[in-house]
Formats: structure tokens, sequence, C-alpha cells
């Protein structure tokens, strides 16, 4: 089985980019599954509902958000509709949403959710660490893989995450920082493991958003709306091939560009 995982979806860019490749893609590598974190695809910051099923019929088979999760003001009152999305797992119990997801897939099931990281994140949140070794408990006897993705500023944080649960699950991947890392592999005790999966958007801007606006806010320190960047956009993640077992026989990274 192939698990394809992509990072950060921004905007309009990152969504139109899926709509037009991600079939194509999904064919010609023979992929089964595919995850991708959808927490800036509204506008760039945070997720609609409208947006979440506009990813699904492209062809992402399930969505993970992060830090942003709340910032479309009506989502909160629309997550528990959308069954193949869930929110991070250590967040607050009282927030809405589900907090992991099992995906059944030829008769093979996989566990996915999302811890945010806490060193420099905004969010108050549980121990990442305790949640995700809770949720893994709590999933291995109903699930033949488990997937975790940790949502975090620092590669410190998600290392950690990767060894923690090393042997544990399948695979620990970061995302957040929309810039994909050189260091996939397979860690000693079988789980696959990479510290940012890059974003679904525009590489000719600052993390997705305008070169200029972005640009000019760090020379002179003045509050402006970065807008989402439109040049060659394409898709980044990793692809995982999974048999028998919990653990990955390898682990790839993957990019596609409209401009390639």
């Amino acid at each position: 089985m192939k698990v394809l995982i992509l990072g950060d979806i921004v905007g309009r860019p990152g969504r139109k980019f899926l709509n037009d490749q991600l079939a194509d893609y999904k064919e010609a590598n023979q992929i089964d599954l595919i995850i991708a974190n959808g927490e800036n695809a509204a506008g760039g910051a945070g997720i609609t509902a409208k947006t979440a099923n506009e990813i699904l019929s492209a062809g992402v088979d399930a969505i993970t958000l992060g830090d942003h999760v709340w910032d479309q003001m009506n989502f909160s009152n629309e997550i528990d509709s959308l069954e193949r999305v869930c929110r991070p797992a250590n967040l607050p119990a009282s927030n809405p949403g589900r907090d992991r997801l099992i995906l059944s897939i030829n008769q093979f099931k996989i566990g996915v959710f999302t811890v945010l990281g806490r060193t420099f994140m905004g969010p108050k949140v549980d121990c990442p660490f305790q949640t995700a070794s809770r949720l893994v408990e709590e999933m291995k006897t109903d699930t033949d893989a488990i997937i975790v993705e940790i949502h975090a500023e620092t590669t410190s944080e998600k290392e950690a995450m990767g060894w923690h649960l090393d042997g544990k699950v399948s695979l620990v991947f970061g995302t957040h920082t929309h810039v994909p890392t050189a260091d996939g592999r397979i860690l000693k005790g079988g789980t696959a493991y990479q510290s940012d999966l890059g974003m679904t958007g525009s590489r000719e801007s600052v993390l997705g958003r305008d070169i200029d606006a972005c640009l000019h806010r760090f020379i002179d320190g003045m509050p402006r709306k970065c807008p989402v960047a439109e040049g060659d956009v394409g898709m980044q993640g990793c692809l995982i091939e999974l048999a028998k077992g919990k653990f990955p026989l390898s682990l790839q990274r993957t990019e596609i560009r409209e401009n390639i």
C-alpha cells in the first residue's frame, strides 16, 4: 500500500493545483491513500467546510489541521459534520471535532492524528508527547498502522517526537514551517520520519505569501496584509510504502510543480 502525505495547503492556488493535478499523480504512482494538512487552505489561514470538501473532492482522503484550526469564524460549528477531518488531538477536550481518524483501505486500517508543538506556538495545549503516547495506546489494537503529525515550529521538538514514537508507529512527520527538510529516513526502531513536508502552494513566495508584502514587513516593521502568492505552484510531501505489519518499507520525499 502506498500512502501520500502532503504539507500545508496554502489558499486557493494550492487547492486549484490539487484539483488539476492530484488525480493524475495518484493514478501514475498507484497511490492508495492521500492525507493532507489543510489548516491554511482558506485564504491562507484556517479552513472552512466548503474548502475542506473541495480538497476531498480533488482526491485527498483525510485532512489534518494545525494551530490555525479556528481562524475561520464559523468552522467550529462545521467541523463535526466533516467525517474525514481531524483537529489537533492535544487541544482541550471541550473543543469540537475529531481528535483522530481511522481510515479503512482494502481491509487495512490506518490511524491518523496530529499534535501541536508547544515551543514558540500560540495555542495552550496539553503535552504533545503524553497525548501522542495515549492515542497510540488507544489506537494500536484497532489499526494496522498509525501515522502521526506534529505541527510545530522547532525542528528539535519534531525530532524529539520522532524518537519518542520510534518503533511504535509507522510514520512521524512534521508540518507548519512550509519548507521541506532533507532528513527523511527510517529510524532505528522502524518508524519513518521527516521533520517538515513543506507545503502545497506557491514556491515564488515567502512561505506561500506575497514576497513584497512579507519582505517590507521585515524591513520597516509596519503591519500589512500578506496575501497568498500565486507563482510557481506545486505540492510537496512524502510517499511511504506499507506492507503487512506497521513499519514502512520505504519513505520518499515528493515534489511536483506547475513549472517543472
